[in-house]
């Protein structure tokens, strides 16, 4: 986009029921990883009014007690207050697993991918991290929001909780904060007065630069006016509702599957963190200021039947020399990516919120910008 224009995204805690949903799938894959890194996962989970569900195609030489994991995520989560509606000791747990399906196996075995699929990866210059400011902003809220409530620095705080903030960009430049929303569960005994200056106080000014709010910054904190019954009891959570939470907030095009509950061997995951890796050293190395890289895969093969790159104009080198670049100097066979990347660790339970990207983790090795050299080469 050129000129002057405003761009939101969102985010939402580990305690809104489909990032809930979302932890425990990968905290289960964790638990079979740990065990055999060759573990084949692909689990959902579901979860409402004193109810988690877990389903979905397990192979593995792992024992796993899976009642107890979803139990403790549950519990580490928050969800330790019988008022929340939903509670880790409490609720009932229901578990269907099965092995994966030998026809989908079949193309895994022999180093393809795990199913078809369309993946994308993007990076910019909003941000140090190369990720677009309002996304980044909308989890630093909510994640602000989360250590309020487990520090008890706020202590009226329940686990769930959204945000979203309106960047106002001249050009592809960031140039104030327009808008913040937070939406806090919290006590049924707290004023709302004392909700707001709270959070503005403990959170929002915490968190957004002070040098981007000016007098027509505004600010809307739980807008209907009361949060108190929220999680599971409020609303269902399914596993891989959040994908534009989980990548780039809609400043990117989202690929076709979610990340959480799936094994490396699942190219939704997998390739999705290489196009993230390739699209971060591309614009760190400052061949590009801005890209979108789209990797397509067919199932049982194990190169992506095409690879793309829209650089919006910023390009040092063509789109088409850089799709080149891409295809030379970095692995794109699953296998491949997946030893490069070290992405048969049980690193996944702390993917589940936040955002998968821009989070420069020692576990996030899609994060690294360690290929600069190799690609200012081409400059």
């Amino acid at each position: 986009m050129n000129g002057r224009f405003f761009f939101s995204s969102e985010s939402v805690t580990e305690g809104h029921p489909d990032k809930i949903a979302d932890r425990i799938s990968d905290a289960i894959l964790d638990a079979t990883l740990e065990q055999d890194p060759d573990s084949r996962v692909a689990v959902e989970s579901f979860v409402t009014t004193g109810l988690a569900f877990i389903g979905g195609e397990i192979t593995t030489k792992a024992v796993v007690e899976f009642p107890a994991i979803i139990r403790n995520t549950i519990r580490d989560i928050g969800y330790t207050d019988p008022h929340c509606g939903f509670h880790w000791e409490n609720c009932s747990v229901v578990t269907s697993i099965h092995k994966q399906s030998p026809d989908i196996a079949l193309g895994v075995d022999r180093d393809g991918a795990g199913d078809q699929g369309i993946m994308f990866g993007y990076a910019c210059r909003d941000t140090d991290v190369y990720m677009p400011l309002p996304i980044m902003l909308a989890h630093k809220l909510v994640e602000r929001l989360a250590f309020v409530r487990k520090e008890k620095i706020v202590d009226f705080l329940r686990p769930d909780g959204k945000s979203q903030v309106t960047i106002e960009y001249n050009d592809s430049t960031p140039v104030r904060v327009d808008a913040v929303v937070l939406s806090a569960q919290h006590a049924p005994d707290v004023s709302y007065e004392t909700l707001c200056d709270e959070l503005k106080r403990e959170v929002i000014f915490k968190v957004i630069p002070e040098e981007m709010m000016d007098e027509d910054t505004k600010f809307y904190i739980n807008p209907t006016g009361r949060f108190v019954i929220g999680g599971p009891m409020a609303d269902t959570g399914l596993t891989g509702r959040k994908t534009i939470v989980d990548t780039y907030g809609g400043s990117a095009r989202n690929g076709g599957g979610c990340f959480s509950g799936k094994d490396p061997t699942k190219v939704d995951r997998s390739a999705s963190y290489m196009a993230r890796y390739i699209a971060k050293n591309l614009v760190a190395a400052r061949v590009v200021d801005r890209v979108e890289l789209q990797l397509a895969y067919a199932i049982g093969v194990s190169e992506p039947v095409s690879v793309a790159v829209d650089t919006f104009g910023t390009g040092k080198l063509p789109d088409e020399e850089i799709t080149r670049i891409i295809r030379k100097e970095f692995p794109l066979a699953p296998k491949e990516m997946i030893e490069y990347l070290k992405l048969k660790r049980p690193i996944y339970t702390k993917t589940s919120s936040y955002g998968h990207f821009g989070r420069e983790l020692p576990e996030f090795t899609w994060e690294r910008t360690d290929r600069i050299k190799d690609l200012e080469k081409y400059l």
